[in-house]
Order: C-alpha cells, then sequence, then structure tokens
C-alpha cells in the first residue's frame, strides 16, 4: 500500500493519501486544508482518489473539501452523527479566528463496520466516538487511521460539542485497544505511534485499562 502524509492547514492536520500500487484508486483522509499540495501529491503518485474520507467532522479536518471534491470529483463519506459539524464547519472555524469554505455535503453516510474498497485493500469503518459524536477510524492492513480520538501519548479533548469524556476513553478501550498490539495508530496531529505502545505507556489507560 501506498502511504503519503501531508501536514496541513494552521492547526497542523495529518492528511493522509493511501493507494493501491496495483489499481491507482486510492482514499484521501482528512483533507483539512491546501487541496493543490494535495493535488500534487496524487499527480507525482499517479493516483486516483474515490474517496474523501473524514475522521470526524471538526473544520480542521475538513476544509479542503470543496476544493478536492471540485478537482478530483471523489466521493465524501463521514458518520451519520458527524454531518452537524460538517454543515457548520465554516461557522465552527470562525469561532475561532479561522476561514474556509463551506464544506460541501456528504456523498455517503457512514456506519459501524462498513467496508470500503480500495483496489486490492479493504478499509473497515470502526465507529469511535468520543471525541465527536460520529467520530470513527479506518482499519487497513496493520494500520488504523484515529483522527483526534487517540494521540501519541495522549487524548483528544472532548470539551467541544458533542464531546464526551467516558465515551471516548471506552471507544478507545473497546475498539481500538482490542486492535492487534502492533498496528500503527496514525493520528489526526502529531507522530504516530502503535496500540500496543499506549495500551502500556499512554498515561490515561495505565491504570484504567
Amino acid at each position: 500500500m501506498l502511504l503519503e502524509t501531508l501536514v496541513v492547514g494552521p492547526l497542523g492536520v495529518n492528511c493522509y493519501i493511501l493507494g493501491c500500487e496495483q489499481t491507482g484508486e486510492a482514499v484521501i483522509i482528512d483533507p483539512g486544508e491546501n487541496p493543490e499540495r494535495i493535488k500534487e501529491c496524487l499527480h507525482r503518485l499517479n493516483l486516483k482518489p474515490l474517496y474523501l474520507l473524514i475522521t470526524h467532522g471538526h473544520f480542521d479536518h475538513t476544509g479542503g473539501l470543496k476544493e478536492l471534491k471540485k478537482m478530483t470529483d471523489s466521493i465524501i463519506c463521514i458518520h451519520r452523527e458527524d454531518v452537524f459539524l460538517l454543515c457548520d464547519g465554516d461557522v465552527h472555524a470562525g469561532f475561532y479566528g479561522f476561514t474556509i469554505d463551506k464544506p460541501p455535503d456528504a456523498d455517503r453516510l457512514l456506519e459501524d463496520g462498513e467496508e470500503i474498497q480500495m483496489g486490492k485493500y479493504i478499509i473497515k469503518v470502526i465507529h469511535t466516538p468520543g471525541h465527536s459524536p460520529g467520530g470513527v477510524s479506518y482499519y487497513i492492513e496493520g494500520s488504523v487511521f484515529v483522527g483526534d480520538i487517540l494521540f501519541s501519548g495522549s487524548i483528544g479533548r472532548t470539551d467541544l460539542p458533542g464531546g464526551d469524556y467516558n465515551l471516548l476513553l471506552n471507544s478507545v478501550k473497546t475498539r481500538l485497544f482490542t486492535l492487534p498490539p502492533n498496528t500503527i495508530v496514525y493520528t489526526g496531529h502529531g507522530p504516530h505511534t502503535t496500540i500496543d505502545r499506549e495500551i502500556k505507556e499512554n498515561p490515561f489507560f495505565i491504570n484504567n485499562y
């Protein structure tokens, strides 16, 4: 599997481009900003994006959707419980002093357990609420892309609309920590980690798992 990471936007969101080396099909996870950079990366790798996969609806993860939708005509996917965040992304951005285009409507509303085909690869949707009601993680071949629910040595904030601290902890423990220990965790901000490392070293779970 091809994997490229671009850090985009003023809040440093990790945007991931996944591609099938055989078919050239690709997905883009959390295109938070800088659509031209993302397009250049796709061109360099000779990839055709089929889906724009959103881990959660916060504006810093959706700011590039409008332009990328125009450029690629890819299918925008988000969990149904985060549609309200997607729809008001430009308004929420304004509360924090940022400006983004109003995100387009989603084309596909995801449910827990769904599978998304990308060439020879299958991406599994795991509903992981807590940072937001409709937060999801995307699992593919020993890697999981978790958005802002889990970080290296930390967790996502729960003081935003729809956040729930206890639900977040439960999602991580029951949905993510049950994945194979060597699974690589690709986070929404900052460095990647592993499931095993977070079980053993994350201070939010050392005495609570």
